[in-house]
């Protein structure tokens, strides 16, 4: 059972001086860290941010919510997959699903645009990532307050789960994103238990190193954003059997004899209105072409988590390869996408510009542009850094509506009155 699999490091959790002890009850510290996550406003607000297409636009699509709802469920039949051929390695389904619901949770409105965004306003200050900012929400934004913030106190798997990249902001070299923040580097001393990870890692490789439950993660991401992006994308019309075909055409010579296969599949599913029951049974298929083997690394004597390593098919990474091309041809790619990505964007821009200059660059009156207690915060803090991560916070927790909604009243002359509610 999973229990075996888990030893007191695993499940240690983090304390700091707003969270110097966690109450246990009946559940497991894998159990409340899923029930602790599940249950707050940051992960709600999932509901309307970005996934492919605007959220809230139709009533179809796939928001971040539904994203990391299925990344879950897909993540929970790849451990159950992996368990068969390796009794061992029983990952606790609490804790997965922790960490996939988690997984999303720091990315800003308007998807990657507004992530782009973002890091180049956050550059002076130790720039903005999505992977960062949900070890932020995890270990210091959730359930926390201006004169306390500790977060949520999660277990050492938990974040562990979630830490996708471990290269710090300064060493990031000319890479614009796949970073955590300067100052998490507690947050990597924790996870690996003081051990000397940075000698151990180096430079080279360091964010491929990851826990099982990582990978497993990961894997079920990549399956869920590969396959379901298919799917919306034809309900939207940018995917057509036509457009496919002549994309095949433009592409000759690009793609390997599996994936001309797969593409023929993918336009005879359309054709036959059968693409989404289908691509269900695809996702089945993609799940059976994982499997273990064993790693030896400096962790791995310490915990099972890093015993092992997932290895797919190479014909099921060609799958998903194409697809993964399809949509950033087609879909991404596309001026509608683009026109929206790049409002969303300007929409965020001047939004942060304007709070970075009121609270960072004080006229003689500063005037309250945010929330009383995120005002408060802000002014509260020592240093501009701390001030900017304070507004950034503020930002990246925006859903689209409503990060739409304070550019409006703070830049539009005929919109808002003073009856509004903030």
């Amino acid at each position: 059972m999973s229990d075996a699999f888990y030893g007191p490091f695993d499940r240690e959790y983090l304390r700091n001086e707003s969270n110097p002890e966690r109450k246990q009850d009946y559940r497991s510290v894998f159990h409340q860290d899923r029930d602790r996550l599940m249950f707050t406003s940051s992960f709600r607000r999932l509901q309307a941010k970005t996934q492919v297409f605007q959220a809230g636009e139709y009533d179809f699509y796939r928001t971040r919510l539904t994203h990391s709802l299925e990344v879950s469920r897909i993540a929970d039949s790849i451990a159950v997959w992996l368990s068969v051929a390796n009794p061992d390695a029983q990952l606790d389904r609490h804790l997965l699903e922790g960490i996939c619901l988690a997984h999303d949770i720091g990315h800003p409105p308007f998807g990657h645009a507004g992530e782009r965004v973002l890091n180049h306003l956050m550059e002076p200050y130790g720039g903005f990532e999505g992977n960062a900012q949900t070890l932020r929400i995890l270990t210091r934004t959730i359930y926390s307050k201006p004169e306390s913030r500790g977060g949520m106190s999660p277990s050492r798997a938990l974040l562990d789960g979630v830490l996708k990249y471990k290269r710090l902001y300064r060493d990031r070299g000319n890479a614009t994103h796949h970073f955590i923040y300067d100052d998490q580097i507690e947050v990597l001393k924790f996870c690996f238990g003081d051990s000397d990870f940075a000698a151990q890692l180096g430079d080279i490789g360091v964010n491929a190193f990851r826990s099982l439950e990582c990978q497993v993660m990961d894997m079920a991401d990549d399956v869920a954003y590969s396959c379901f992006d298919i799917v919306d994308g034809y309900n939207a019309r940018f995917l057509t059997p036509e457009r496919l075909q002549n994309w095949r055409d433009s592409n000759k010579g690009k793609l390997d004899d599996q994936q001309e296969k797969h593409l023929a599949e993918l336009v005879s599913m359309m054709m036959e209105s059968k693409l989404e029951s289908r691509m269900n049974r695809i996702i089945g298929e993609l799940i059976q072409s994982a499997s273990l083997t064993s790693w030896e690394n400096f962790m791995s004597a310490r915990t099972r988590r890093y015993a092992y390593k997932i290895v797919i098919e190479p014909l099921a990474e060609s799958r998903i390869n194409l697809h993964k091309m399809l949509c950033r041809d087609l879909v991404f790619g596309s001026s509608e996408l683009q026109q929206m990505e790049f409002k969303g964007g300007r929409i965020l821009s001047q939004l942060g510009q304007m709070l970075l200059q009121n609270y960072l660059e004080p006229a003689a009156q500063l005037a309250v542009l945010v929330p009383n207690d995120v005002h408060r915060g802000v002014v509260s803090s020592e240093t501009p850094a701390q001030r900017a991560r304070l507004l950034c916070d503020y930002i990246s927790g925006m859903t689209d509506a409503y990060a739409l909604r304070s550019y409006k009243r703070l830049l539009d002359p005929d919109y808002g009155s003073i009856s509004e509610l903030i």
